[in-house]
């Protein structure tokens, strides 16, 4: 019913009028003169049934977020619930443009993988960390306030374009908005034609960021089911976008001309992955010429290695070998990087060597399901990568001598394995880096069983901090074992030794209460 305009009626809103005028229609809102303008409602993207679990892990105060989370699990939820709900979450939050966000969404299959190595109560461990890590950022951020990723119409890629280099262009031109058109069309098709149309703008660059961020994103498909392949992979045409506006140069763009020369020079484009195996003195040897070489002819040698057949399998473990001894030659941040829980000496969290070797990991596994073209151009990059690295990140790790020493050798007498097992737990608590190195060396090399050395590096890996690293690299490390030929698997895991013993003594927030709340 309309309110009667009277003379008083006339009057009060002439006043209004004139107050509103006066303070500014701002202060006019919030002192009650004048309403709220309408908005028009931001579309959001919603999960089906877990759309609540993810709200909670979105709005809770992360005073109250472990309880909450207990709770949740003692309802029925599964840890796979858990770490699906973290991560769309996630990417929800931050779709691949904040630094800790787009860490923590790496850390989130890792740590469902570290659950199923452990038993009863303590399954639930890491992925109460990683998702405590995770909501904490979360409220940092403004909790639902400034989302990133939306719903997107999905848009063809337009006819006669191959999807991966349009992709590509839209990245390059920073068009966000027409590059996650295209890939929600290609992944409704597809989730495997979505990663490889990602892939293909990844390999313009070698930056750890850029190449870690898909591999995580598809190993969690595994878990949040493939249908959701947009949601994580959009993430990373984000981070590459951002990418696109901030550093460039010779060295930077370098592999995006690199790459096409050497698929054009040595036939890659038409061929199809060879399957000739190696032996582990070619594999050492190939690793050896990364090594020592410089990006390019690194990238040259592991371009010849396609061309004349020999496997995926055998060139990715090279590449691996190559980023390991980054890992066991690093004489470890200097006094100039030395920060808050990164002391000097240490080569936890993004070191040079550490990120080497999740790079390293991703490209191999990339090339493993990717198909021809990027199975092809993963590992020539990711050779450049592992060379780059060397060179360009700081060091002379061509002349440092790898880990371990021959006096920390000399040092170990034991040939007991439990013996070996503590001592070998004494060097991590002391952050004795080089001396857990040579007593898991001797381990291995006297042949015990790893599976007891895993577990201590697991323990470690889910109490400590590990500057949002700890779990990417335990997972790093025990996929680079499980692929690597005989010869070579205690290499990757003295580096793990190493890399313990460097975090160790920092223990990550939200363990404690997460202890107490299951009971281990």
């Amino acid at each position: 019913m309309n309110t009667p305009r009277t003379r008083r009626n006339f009057l009060a809103e002439v006043g209004r009028g004139m107050m509103i005028a006066t303070v500014g229609s701002t202060v006019a809102v919030d002192l009650g003169l004048a309403a709220v303008p309408p908005t028009e409602a931001v579309p959001e993207l919603s999960f089906g049934a877990l759309e609540p679990l993810v709200r909670m892990m979105q709005e809770t105060p992360i005073d109250r977020f472990l309880p909450r989370l207990a709770a949740e699990f003692r309802d029925g939820k599964t840890l796979a619930q858990l770490v699906s709900a973290g991560a769309f979450a996630n990417a929800r939050t931050f779709g691949g443009e904040d630094y800790i966000g787009f860490h923590t969404m790496m850390a989130l299959s890792p740590a469902l993988h570290m659950s199923r190595e452990l038993s009863g109560p303590m399954q639930a461990l890491p992925v109460f960390k990683v998702l405590y890590r995770n909501t904490a950022r979360i409220q940092a951020h403004g909790g639902r306030t400034g989302e990133v990723l939306h719903p997107v119409e999905a848009a063809a890629v337009p006819e006669g374009q191959n999807p991966g280099e349009y992709i590509r262009g839209l990245v390059r031109a920073k068009d966000t908005a027409t590059a996650e058109r295209a890939l929600a069309s290609i992944a409704h098709g597809s989730a495997a034609d979505a990663f490889n149309a990602v892939l293909c703008a990844i390999q313009d660059n070698a930056e750890v960021h850029r190449v870690v961020m898909p591999y995580r994103a598809w190993d969690l498909l595994g878990v949040v089911g493939m249908e959701h392949a947009h949601t994580l992979l959009r993430q990373s045409i984000h981070y590459c976008v951002r990418a696109e506006t901030g550093q460039s140069g010779a060295a930077w763009d370098a592999p995006r001309t690199l790459l096409p020369k050497l698929l054009e020079e040595h036939r890659l484009l038409a061929a199809t992955p060879g399957n000739r195996r190696a032996d582990a003195a070619w594999i050492d040897g190939l690793s050896a010429t990364i090594f020592k070489s410089s990006p390019e002819q690194a990238a040259a040698a592991v371009a010849a290695a396609l061309a004349e057949g020999f496997s995926v399998r055998d060139i990715g473990e090279a590449v691996s070998l190559t980023a390991n001894q980054l890992v066991l030659r690093d004489h470890g941040r200097t006094p100039r990087e030395e920060v808050a829980g990164k002391p000097v000496g240490s080569v936890h969290g993004d070191s040079i060597g550490v990120h080497a070797c999740d790079s390293a990991n991703a490209w191999r596994n990339m090339a493993l399901v990717g198909n021809s073209r990027n199975a092809f151009s993963c590992l020539i990059v990711g050779a450049f990568q592992a060379a780059y690295d060397r060179i360009n990140r700081g060091g002379d790790f061509k002349e440092w001598e790898p880990l371990p020493i021959q006096r920390h050798l000399d040092e170990v007498k034991s040939t007991d394995a439990a013996a070996l097992l503590a001592e070998a737990g004494e060097a991590i608590q002391g952050n004795l880096q080089g001396k857990a190195s040579a007593v898991v060396h001797r381990y291995g090399l006297l042949g015990h069983d790893p599976r007891p050395v895993f577990d201590l590096m697991l323990r470690h890996a889910v109490s400590e901090d590990g500057a949002l690293h700890a779990e990417k690299f335990y997972r790093t490390v025990s996929e680079e074992f499980a692929a690597a030929t005989p010869a070579f698997k205690w290499r990757h895991l003295v580096a793990l030794a190493r890399v313990t013993a460097s975090e160790y003594g920092r223990p990550a927030a939200g363990v404690a209460e997460s202890r107490k709340l299951l009971g281990v």
